[in-house]
């Protein structure tokens, strides 16, 4: 197959879909992405990029359009949302090249879907949609815009009007059919449910020297829903100096993070490591005693298996997790960790258990998570479920 795949962001940004783009080449298709121009998290376009408009990566061609680059005011997140809507439409009205099926991976915003359903109609092809999050329930999550604002009704109404206009849906937890029967009214969409591969998985990069004690580590996105703001305050209520947290990522709050880290005192419990490439994480994960995962558990969005859960199966460790709906069943089917409550005090609990395990336990914690990752979660599978769709589609 010729398959154009559209999605802002790609990389050297830390993103599923660059897995799965060179999986899809790996089984035998001609892949083309339609993408920005890498500046998630850094406030800027990364500067070897500025003049790069087409490369090859791993046997896929990327395209890459001009877009504003992503800084932490929210004005700055709607022109860059708005530019790539804008240039990615325009990329594609010049477009001469015919592709049998477009692919998008729905990330925030929604608007990355005009795009594949402006090619979809120009050149009378399917427009295949993985959907990892849910607009506009994002932007009430992380309270960008209020449910009863007109704002939020004009991003309800394009929502609904560019998932209405796709072919199939891939949702990426299974409660999102909920959400797009529920609330933007469309129960008749054909969907299917293939989660997200893991975005770190082992690498041949030496495991990370830890100091002693036990090291529990939270990598990924620094945003509103994910909560990391409790790690330093749960710190702070430890009865031991023999456990250490460490963060690794950025995002919206991350300055924050930091802040609270120096205001009370913990660098020498809680390490902020920054932005890291998915290779060299892999070395944190490698030796870490644990794993953190949390996300909000308030809306759709709550429910979702988050990525870094996937990725913290990957590893085979036990997972110390504030998680609630699909993402919480998925763990308590892997029998791999515990739970706790979105407050510092269940927080501090759960890391004290969790320093109190012997190796044995950590051991079959982690061996769990690791079976049923490589059962349900792992690259080949996901991808072959994809490619297969794609395959079912143009049939």
């Amino acid at each position: 197959m010729k398959i154009l795949v559209v999605c802002q962001f790609y990389f050297p940004e830390n993103f599923v879909i660059s897995k799965i783009c060179e999986d899809l080449v790996r089984q035998g298709n001609d892949v083309t992405v339609l993408t920005g121009k890498p500046n998630y998290g850094y406030g800027y376009i990364l500067p070897k990029y500025k003049d790069i408009k087409y490369e090859e990566i791993n046997g896929v061609k990327v395209h890459r359009v001009n877009l504003r680059p992503r800084k932490k005011n929210r004005l700055s997140i709607i022109e860059n949302y708005l530019s790539f809507w804008k240039n990615s439409k325009t990329w594609i009205k010049k477009c001469r090249e015919n592709y049998d099926i477009v692919y998008s991976m729905s990330l925030s915003p929604v608007t990355i879907l005009a795009a594949g359903n402006l090619y979809k109609k120009k050149h009378h092809v399917k427009h295949v949609v993985h959907c990892v999050d849910l607009w506009p329930e994002s932007v009430l999550v992380t309270h960008a815009v209020k449910r009863k604002s007109l704002t939020y009704k004009i991003l309800y109404d394009w929502s609904k009007k560019l998932y209405k206009h796709v072919d199939h849906i891939i949702v990426g937890s299974p409660s999102f059919r909920e959400y797009f029967a529920d609330v933007l009214k469309l129960p008749n969409k054909k969907m299917t449910y293939i989660p997200q591969p893991s975005l770190v998985e082992n690498s041949d990069v030496p495991p990370y020297q830890y100091p002693d004690g036990t090291n529990i580590l939270y990598c990924g996105n620094l945003g509103q829903i994910q909560l990391t703001e409790l790690i330093p305050d749960a710190m702070k209520l430890l009865n031991t100096d023999n456990v250490k947290f460490h963060i690794i990522g950025m995002g919206p709050m991350s300055d924050l993070l930091v802040e609270k880290i120096n205001s009370l005192n913990l660098q020498d419990k809680v390490f902020y490591h920054g932005p890291i490439p998915a290779k060299q994480a892999a070395a944190y994960f490698q030796s870490a005693d644990a794993l953190y995962v949390s996300l909000k558990g308030e809306g759709y969005v709550g429910k979702t298996i988050p990525n870094k859960l996937v990725m913290s199966m990957a590893f085979g460790k036990p997972i110390l997790a504030m998680l609630k709906g699909d993402g919480k069943k998925v763990l308590e089917e892997a029998k791999g960790g515990i739970f706790v409550e979105e407050n510092a005090n269940s927080l501090a609990i759960g890391i004290e258990k969790i320093a109190r395990f012997s190796k044995e336990e950590k051991e079959n914690l982690g061996n769990a998570n690791r079976e049923y990752f490589l059962h349900h979660f792992n690259l080949e599978k996901v991808g072959k479920d994809i490619n297969q769709i794609l395959i079912d589609e143009l049939s």
